[in-house]
């Protein structure tokens, strides 16, 4: 199985690289992807993440279904019905469960001021690998203008996912954008737990690409069972948004 991880920034870096980009992996088996819109023109001007919105290509998650279309696509929002969570799977994967479960926050909670600090999920698909279970888990962190350093919300956060992992039969990967420092407690969290940590087991030194002009190259984790056999694990060079693609094949 391969597997995809990659925060989008809602399309903002160059559109048409994108959607290439996706042409050019139609062959991965699993797409899990952060910062997708799903409509919400209508929102330009909201100031969130300490910029106003726009630029995004607010129709970007039906136009990755029309370039992926032997995957099945499923998106779940958290903030506002339109902006979050995708998820596409190639439809000869057999999914027997697909959701959310909110980590920070509750579902619809948006702060007054900076959108931003709206409420964060996690995305999951349940199938299988050799006829044993397996879980599929994206991540999109919560940000809060202060850098990627731990916070109680953070801490929270990180405690509420792990919650959720402990309900979870088989193996499993979890993956996305965490917003979070790598010697982070809410990442040691995980770590604690016996998860692998594949971004520090690999030696990756930066998750972004020269979109993001900030001194801080990290942000992207992607975390497994150790029962999980990794054939190959790399941060891809393509540079379709402000976060590298992470590339995993089991």
């Amino acid at each position: 199985m391969k597997i995809i991880c990659l925060n989008t920034w809602g399309g903002k870096a160059d559109r048409t690289k994108l959607i290439t980009f996706f042409e050019k992996y139609g062959d991965v088996d699993i797409f899990c992807l952060q910062e997708i819109w799903n409509g919400g023109e209508h929102m330009r001007g909201v100031v969130a993440g300490g910029a106003e919105i726009g630029g995004q290509a607010f129709d970007l998650f039906e136009a990755i279904k029309q370039i992926l279309p032997q995957h099945e696509g499923f998106f779940r929002p958290h903030f506002a019905g339109h902006y979050g969570l995708a998820l596409f799977a190639k439809k000869n994967i057999r999914i027997n469960e697909e959701g959310d479960v909110f980590v920070y926050k509750q579902k619809g909670f948006i702060p007054e001021g900076d959108a931003g600090h709206h409420a964060r999920n996690i995305q999951y698909i349940k199938t299988e690998i050799d006829s044993q279970p397996f879980t599929i888990i994206n991540f999109h962190g919560l940000w809060n203008g202060q850098g990627k350093t731990d916070t109680e919300d953070r801490i929270n956060q990180s405690k509420n996912i792990l919650e959720f992992c402990r309900s979870i039969e088989g193996e499993y990967v979890l993956c996305g954008d965490f917003n979070l420092r790598p010697n982070t407690e809410s990442i040691a969290m995980f770590e604690k737990t016996g998860l692998r940590n594949l971004i520090r087991d690999y030696g990756i030194t930066s998750t972004r690409t020269s979109h993001y002009t900030k001194p801080e190259k990290f942000a992207d984790y992607a975390f497994v069972t150790n029962g999980v056999d990794i054939k190959e694990f790399k941060v891809l060079p393509d540079e379709v948004s402000d976060h590298s693609p992470l590339y995993l094949e089991i």
